[in-house]
């Protein structure tokens, strides 16, 4: 079996081990994807399953819940193993739960095995950041994060629309069982290519609550909540915000610009994360602010509206290989459990952010959501500005993590 040193000496010669990390990126694209899906079916889910279409978004809901749960304590319960034994334990749960859904014909069974699911996502996202660091040398490592994350734009920007389209086309059980499928390619891919390492021995973790209290660690995981509850509240009603510039009918267009956007931005942060960290998470969350005073100000305009889709869509790229990485760091060894708690805080912003944009558009209306994403931008950049000791630090990452 091959040491950590082992395998730093191979990739310093070889570069980066793009087959187990573009299996970790495909593990991300599920997790997404199995999440979101339903979102575009919820017509035809709702009458295959006899339900409202709102019983049926529930499908989403209770996914995010099983993640919210479990990442924390799973994490923590699965440190001492083998990270292929949890890896593949999580695909595993993909496999079986998503061909539950596909042949269920009961709601609520359909409920429990999206639960599961979410449970399976929760397992995955707090090992892939540390399984990914730990086949890199340092100064490697930000890019190696980017490579693994890259399933997440993906899956947001094109999977989803991709999905819903062959399951209206197909029915929308097709689509669970192209998720279910997926699984099985994936969970062969790990066996065969995903190098095993050793779990975390027990003299070198730290209690939840220990590593939680490590300087750096609460600065980045606020940064996170504001940073996605502020992007959420537009991604989630961006129906009803395009209304206002006429532009309902381009929703698919929007997304898919958005989604390429953010591609250019998760390939633009892998190749500077690890010299420029703290400036392109100061850049980010600076790109959010001006996309929210450019659409405060001509949200009725279409081509302000494109533009500023552009700058969303960049700026939301990098983000999760940028916060992952800030977050690991802070953390050091207890890179996995920071994971858990970072995917914790990113599933309460979505649903922060889905609560409060439903409140905003209730009650004021969706010309409302720019300021409010300006005041949540505001609040974050200054902690991000001001959290440089610690969670934000400047200078290349390979120096940084030596000091």
């Amino acid at each position: 079996m091959r040491t950590d040193t082992e395998l730093h000496g191979n990739i310093k010669h070889q570069g980066l081990p793009l087959a187990p990390l573009l299996a970790f990126a495909m593990t991300g694209f599920i997790a997404i994807l199995t999440e979101t899906l339903p979102a575009g079916l919820l017509p035809q889910i709702g009458e295959g399953l006899g339900v409202s279409q709102v019983m049926a978004g529930q499908m989403v809901s209770i996914y995010a819940l099983g993640s919210l749960l479990a990442a924390i304590p799973l994490t923590v319960l699965t440190s001492g193993w083998r990270r292929k034994k949890v890896l593949l334990l999580a695909v595993g749960t993909f496999i079986v739960f998503n061909t539950i859904t596909t042949v269920s014909s009961s709601y609520w069974l359909t409920l429990i095995a999206r639960f599961m699911s979410g449970v399976a996502a929760g397992l995955a996202w707090g090992i892939l950041a540390g399984y990914a660091r730990r086949l890199v040398p340092a100064e490697l490592q930000g890019r190696a994060l980017a490579v693994a994350m890259v399933g997440i734009p993906i899956a947001l920007s094109m999977g989803t629309p991709a999905g819903a389209w062959l399951g209206s086309m197909m029915g929308w059980r097709v689509a669970f069982g192209l998720m279910a499928a997926l699984a099985v390619i994936l969970f062969i891919w790990t066996l065969i290519a995903v190098p095993d390492l050793p779990g975390q021995q027990n003299a070198r973790r730290l209690p939840v609550w220990k590593v939680f209290l490590m300087p750096g660690v609460r600065p980045v995981l606020a940064v996170i909540f504001l940073w996605m509850t502020a992007h959420n509240i537009l991604y989630t009603f961006i129906g009803p915000f395009l209304e206002l510039s006429g532009l309902t009918a381009q929703v698919g267009l929007i997304l898919l610009i958005f989604g390429f956007a953010a591609l250019a931005g998760i390939w633009i942060t892998g190749t500077l994360v690890d010299r420029h960290l703290r400036i392109l998470i100061l850049l980010s969350l600076t790109a959010l602010a001006v996309v929210s005073l450019m659409l405060a100000v001509g949200m009725r305009e279409q081509e302000v509206v494109f533009l500023a889709v552009i700058i969303w869509g960049w700026s939301f790229g990098g983000a999760s290989t940028q916060m992952q990485t800030a977050a690991a760091d802070a953390a050091g060894n207890n890179v996995d459990v920071v994971q858990a708690m970072v995917t914790t805080a990113w599933n309460l912003a979505i649903a922060c952010g889905g609560v409060a944009g439903g409140l905003l558009l209730n009650n004021a209306g969706a010309v409302s959501f720019p300021w409010a994403l300006m005041a949540l931008m505001v609040v974050a950049f200054g902690i991000a500005y001001f959290g440089k000791k610690h969670a934000f630090k400047p200078g290349a990452r390979k120096h940084v993590m030596n000091q």
